[in-house]
């Protein structure tokens, strides 16, 4: 079987990122990039049903063919695996994103739903983040975080195989040169940023307001074995996460309200 891999991400298909990981992926793997015209970032699983979509062959950076559509990372995914592949790809990888992607916050993540979009349909998935923010760098290396989704997606090529409705959640901080950083296996962590409301004035007097948020750099105890824990001990997290977001817990205690007059 032809190893195919789907690329695809949600800052745009001229980002760095996403040229950085087809250089690495395509040393193991036959890469077809599907990715948005513009940036799609907090996109979290939006679709688009009520306009049609267009995909586009372009020359991307490094002189190769890929498909840019007009659609969100969900729409990319759904475009390949509906029709516009000859064939199901082996491997969905989403990014690299220009900016963390953890804990709570990934259910605003357009990278992250870029992968749930392949696992809802049966194919692995992993998801790749790089923080770009807290160094104040001009220019970003992505290499390492490239490196290391490479070496993850050869295991799931050739070693191993994810349980169906799982995919691979990874978030890679700042790292110095000549540092090789630690690996952790996490879980979500709660709030990773503290976000608060920015609120102005334009020239025509009209009041405007902005979402903003800064990452949280204190973890309590009880959370140092999540992956924001691990952004700010400086190590590469790998986290799996399940679509079936049911709490099993609660599942007895609830079917007793079953029995109640509730219409």
């Amino acid at each position: 079987m032809e190893r195919t891999v789907l690329l695809t991400n949600d800052d745009g298909v001229t980002s760095p990122g996403i040229m950085a990981l087809k250089t690495a992926l395509s040393e193991i793997a036959t890469v077809e990039v599907y990715a948005p015209d513009r940036n799609w970032s907090a996109a979290s699983r939006t679709m688009t049903l009520h306009k049609p979509l267009r995909v586009d062959r372009i020359k991307l950076l490094d002189g190769s063919e890929g498909h840019m559509t007009s659609g969100t990372p969900s729409d990319c995914v759904s475009l390949a695996l509906l029709g516009l592949l000859d064939a199901a790809p082996r491997l969905i990888v989403s990014g690299i994103n220009a900016g963390l992607n953890l804990g709570q916050d990934i259910s605003y993540s357009g990278t992250v739903a870029a992968a749930m979009e392949g696992v809802r349909s049966g194919v692995p998935a992993i998801a790749v983040s790089q923080d770009v923010e807290t160094h104040g760098l001009e220019e970003v290396d992505y290499s390492v975080a490239a490196r290391f989704a490479t070496r993850l997606a050869a295991t799931l090529l050739d070693e191993e195989t994810l349980p169906p409705g799982i995919l691979l959640n990874v978030n890679v901080p700042y790292i110095p040169p000549g540092r090789v950083p630690a690996v952790r296996i996490t879980r979500l962590g709660g709030l990773a940023y503290d976000n608060y409301l920015v609120k102005g004035e334009d020239p025509q007097g009209r009041s405007y307001y902005w979402i903003a948020g800064d990452p949280l750099r204190a973890v309590p105890e009880e959370q140092q074995d999540t992956d924001i824990a691990a952004m700010v001990d400086g190590c590469i997290s790998v986290t799996p996460i399940h679509l079936d977001m049911t709490e099993r817990s609660l599942l007895d205690r609830l079917r007793g309200w079953e029995s109640r007059q509730w219409l």
